[in-house]
């Protein structure tokens, strides 16, 4: 698991670094940095895989840019040569500097240097001083590290970091109106073919207790849903004009007779395609073991927000298949679904300095917040309206 990331250099970002843990939630302002925190961790996980491109970035959800526009500009800053990302587990860590000269921007950026380590120990790298004739576009770790051990500490912390996606569904994409321009197992990063990946996760269910009890907490979410489930869409009640993919998610409603009870994902609520899709993605044997949902709380009442949170946290705590997650939200409910007594569950406040800065800081509950949450029986949604915890608009 990640441990620790730091981050300098990067659009608004000049210096972070912050410790998640397995469940981590970024609250903040419009504009403060959180969707740059995870494409931050997007652009090193390209440079793990051995490619930093337009591609690569938007397989993993990363909004492509040009050096200018990923550089930091602050005006009171030396024009920063590169941009620098760097992650670290119990026992590994790696750090890589990119660069792309900001008026000759070229393609694919280049390394300027990356440094793999065993504890305190560098095991691989190379730098701008390397004498040997290395390709600058192309990873050296991400060669030398066929020849580790899969077992080996170092690789298991680039196999994580090379596997990271940001996932942004999309209600369209859920209902299967329009394709997914990234798909990858096992849904697409809008949402796509999330039919097929549900299915699997449905036939798993009574072998696997874990997915099995995920399923299940899905449902018990939808509260108008006595079933769900998928099916060829050439069998299911819908309209000859609305376009569709082969398998579609299919409902049934609890309070509608039988033979008029049956929906598909084009009738049913968006709040219940958000709950699958977090479903899947928590529980699929094929979802990556870190990945990103930003705006997790999209298209979901407060109060179905918070309880998702609380089951997403179990789902991650609880899954056989270690895990990692963050999330964006700007839902104040959904905070109080967050297990914080649990030290792998992480709230992080989001903000900008007066100098423009993004600012990254745990929030905790310490003895200021405990004594406002027991004597005045304030709830963390009301600590941060209230500006008590950072991580809101000064406006």
């Amino acid at each position: 698991m990640i441990e620790q990331l730091r981050f300098r250099w990067f659009k608004s970002i000049e210096d972070i670094e912050f410790e998640p843990g397995r469940v981590n939630v970024f609250i903040g302002a419009n504009g403060s940095g959180k969707s740059n925190l995870l494409e931050a961790l997007g652009v090193l996980s390209a440079a793990v895989q051995g490619r930093v491109d337009d591609a690569a970035l938007l397989r993993r959800g990363v909004r492509p840019g040009v050096p200018a526009l990923y550089k930091c500009a602050f005006s009171d800053m030396k024009r920063s040569k590169y941009i620098n990302f760097g992650a670290s587990s119990s026992s590994a860590s790696y750090e890589v500097n990119l660069y792309n000269p900001i008026e000759h921007p070229l393609p694919v950026w280049r390394y300027y240097s990356e440094n793999l380590k065993r504890g305190a120990t560098s095991i691989a790298g190379r730098s701008h001083h390397t004498r040997e004739r290395l390709n600058p576009e192309a990873g050296w770790i991400a060669l030398k590290v066929v020849d580790f051990d899969p077992q080996d500490e170092a690789a298991k912390l680039l196999d994580e970091l090379r596997d990271f996606a940001i996932y942004s569904p999309d209600t369209n994409t859920l209902r299967g109106l329009v394709p997914d321009p990234q798909q990858r197992p096992p849904m697409g990063l809008s949402g796509g073919q999330i039919p097929n990946a549900l299915s699997a996760l449905l036939r798993a269910r009574d072998r696997d207790p874990y997915i099995g009890q995920v399923c299940h907490d899905a449902l018990s979410l939808i509260d108008w849903a006595k079933s769900y489930g998928t099916a060829s869409a050439s069998v299911m009640p819908r309209s000859a004009s609305v376009g569709s993919t082969e398998r579609v998610i299919k409902f049934s409603d609890r309070f509608m007779k039988p033979g008029r009870d049956t929906l598909t994902a084009y009738d049913a609520s968006e709040g219940a395609l958000y709950v699958l899709f977090h479903a899947v993605l928590a529980a699929h044997p094929d979802s990556p073991s870190v990945c990103a949902v930003d705006n997790a709380d999209h298209a979901l009442n407060p109060r179905l927000a918070r309880s998702l949170l609380r089951a997403i946290c179990r789902w991650y705590l609880d899954s056989p298949r270690p895990r990692q997650v963050f999330l964006t939200t700007q839902n104040p409910l959904a905070l109080d679904g967050l297990a914080l007594q649990n030290d792998q569950v992480r709230l992080f406040a989001v903000d900008r300095s007066k100098m423009g800065r993004t600012v990254v800081t745990r929030v905790e509950l310490d003895e200021k917040l405990r004594k406002m949450a027991n004597e005045k029986d304030w709830p963390l949604s009301r600590l941060w309206v209230m500006g008590l915890m950072g991580g809101v608009p000064d406006v």
